[in-house]
């Protein structure tokens, strides 16, 4: 059934895609990073987090940490729900700690903080996401690379265990999986 659901998604992801190409003349096509808000969207659609505390039930909160390479292209997941929740979109400072997201992108601008920000989050359920090469390989549990111009996503499935985040086999259908130091399996 969710696999039915998956399928209908991105069916209608590449209809709507195709749709922006057919219409161009009108509409410029979606951005990279606007595709990238849409699979973050759709990831957290297949991710289930263990318990979370009561203040935050209802707010699917996501962070950014560093240079936001986004723009205005997160606006777009504003009053989308997720299983009852409501996107939240924060950047990390000094009011937002990493541990208060339940999702945390992390920019190309930290890759030189990636080990101390990880290790700042060890213990807790924060779904961590980013798009640098090696991210996935180094602890990040969903990482976004393009191939064939296409972006496609890969999964460190030992880390979203340690975090004790579930990520639904249908969405690691579509995924690459890669080990932690290891490269993929």
């Amino acid at each position: 059934m969710a696999l039915k659901k998956l399928g209908k998604i991105i069916l209608a992801l590449l209809v709507i895609a195709c749709a922006i190409r057919s219409l161009n003349v009108l509409a410029a096509p979606p951005t990279e990073y606007e595709v990238k808000a849409a699979f973050i969207h759709n990831v957290t659609k297949y991710t289930e987090w263990p318990s979370v505390p009561a203040y935050t039930a209802n707010t699917l909160r996501l962070c950014v940490i560093g240079q936001n390479p986004f723009g205005i292209a997160l606006d777009t997941l504003k009053n989308k729900k997720v299983g009852g929740m409501v996107w939240e979109i924060v950047p990390v400072g000094s009011v937002t700690s990493p541990k208060e997201c339940r999702v945390l992108f992390i920019a190309v601008s930290e890759s030189g903080n990636l080990r101390q920000i990880l290790d700042g989050i060890k213990g807790s359920t924060v779904l961590t996401i980013g798009d640098t090469e090696g991210y996935a390989e180094q602890g990040v549990m969903v990482n976004f690379y393009l191939e064939d111009e296409m972006v496609r996503i890969e999964v460190n499935m030992d880390a979203a265990r340690r975090a004790g985040l579930s990520i639904s086999s249908q969405l690691l259908k579509l995924a690459r999986i890669v080990n932690q130091h290891g490269g993929m399996p």
